[in-house]
Order: C-alpha cells, then sequence, then structure tokens
C-alpha cells in the first residue's frame, strides 16, 4: 500500500504526510522526516535545572523542597540522590532516597553532584 512509516507513539499504521511532517489521525502525534531518518535508537537528552545533561548513575542534589504526593514526607533542599536511572515520561528520574524510598524525580528541580 504505501510507504509511510507508522507511528512511533501509538504504533498506528493510518499515518499521512503534510509537507514534510507525518501525522498520525488515531493520538494526533506529529514528527518530521528527519526525525524518522534518525530513528528510535537515539536517546533523548536529559538535563539538570543547570543545563548540565544526566546519565544513568549520576549523582543529583535536590535544588527545592518537593512534597511526597500521598504522605506527609518532605523531599529538603540539598537531598543527595545517588545513582539515578533515567526513564521516558514526564518525571524522568528514577532513585531510590534514603528515608523516603522510591520516588520519580524531575530533572528540573535536581543539579548534577
Amino acid at each position: 500500500m504505501s510507504n509511510l512509516p507508522d507511528c512511533p507513539k501509538c504504533s498506528s499504521a493510518y499515518t499521512y504526510s503534510d509537507g514534510s511532517m507525518f501525522i498520525c489521525p488515531e493520538c494526533a502525534h506529529e514528527w518530521s522526516l528527519d526525525a524518522t531518518a534518525i530513528g528510535a535508537d537515539e536517546a533523548r537528552v536529559i538535563k539538570d535545572a543547570h543545563g548540565t545533561v544526566l546519565q544513568d548513575g549520576d549523582s543529583v542534589t535536590v535544588i527545592k523542597d518537593l512534597k511526597v504526593k500521598g504522605s506527609s514526607l518532605v523531599v529538603k533542599v540539598g537531598t543527595k540522590v545517588k545513582n539515578i536511572r533515567l526513564v521516558d515520561g514526564d518525571h524522568d528520574i528514577d532513585c531510590r532516597i534514603d528515608g523516603v524510598g522510591a520516588m520519580k524525580l524531575k530533572s528540573e528541580f535536581v543539579k548534577k553532584a
């Protein structure tokens, strides 16, 4: 039928092109022809609050008091988090904090230690 790529977000086969962009009618995701050429192997770059690139295994420091959703705990400013793991999603850091446990953090609230 057509040589158009499947949607990278929802894997729908019903994509169509609009100029240099591809569009998925099922999830409304748009991506460029250049992004398709690069492929999914290239990981996205995650940066801390100061623009430093983060990698798996780095240590970071919390720069703002963070309330833990669903409890009365607070992660205080200056809390050091070791051995982070980068994940996809809104909260892009997966980690374990002493005294709190496993949680996910946004990279905008940490700086590389």
